[in-house]
């Protein structure tokens, strides 16, 4: 099965980017975006001269629970700088989004509580919120970490969208927000029944 396939299978069509798109970034932005892709794992990233951001990451089944994740996110980390990614916020009728938030959490990935995110999908013309997670050797500020997020997001997310989609994703400052008084309690609940 190819890469894009793998990829298809797990994340959800609101969160895909087009097969087009992702191998035009691999082609056009090889400076900043890559594959690291092996028998059961496939990594998506950006990487920028001060951050990381971790586009996909997809481990296979058959090699859930004998440590390739982590592995995969030691490689990330190594590189020394920040690493941003985004999740779905917990779904209690369906069981991977809270893994994948104990996972991150157990490598350490703290939750961004300022930052806000939610994007129309080209897909389903519907609002999808998602939770920003960082890891950083050198404690980065949630303000640092959110300007990250909008290079990423218009330089990686946006790319040509338009070409690819027939529309374009709405303007950063629509899709991302900087709230230091945004309501995390339940976000917090959440995590801690996980």
């Amino acid at each position: 099965m190819s890469w894009y396939k793998k990829l298809k299978q797990y994340f959800p069509v609101e969160e895909m980017k087009s097969e087009e798109h992702m191998e035009t970034l691999l082609k056009e932005k090889s400076d900043v975006y890559y594959k690291d892709e092996g028998e059961h794992h496939v990594l998506m990233y950006a990487e920028f001269s001060s951050f990381l951001f971790i586009d996909y990451v997809y481990v296979s089944s058959d090699a859930r629970g004998e440590g390739l994740g982590h592995k995969i996110i030691e490689k990330m980390k190594s590189k020394g700088k920040p690493i941003i990614l985004e999740v779905e916020p917990v779904d209690y009728d369906e069981t991977d989004t809270a893994k994948r938030l104990h996972f991150y959490h157990r490598e350490g990935f703290k939750h961004a509580q300022s930052i806000g995110y939610t994007r129309r999908s080209l897909a389903t013309n519907e609002p999808t919120p998602m939770e920003i997670l960082y890891w950083s050797p050198e404690d980065s500020s949630e303000e640092e970490i959110y300007e990250q997020m909008k290079k990423m997001y218009e330089e990686i997310h946006t790319y040509k969208d338009s070409e690819f989609y027939g529309k374009s994703y709405q303007p950063v400052d629509e899709v991302l927000t900087l709230d230091e008084n945004r309501d995390t309690d339940d976000i917090l609940k959440d995590l801690r029944k996980t």
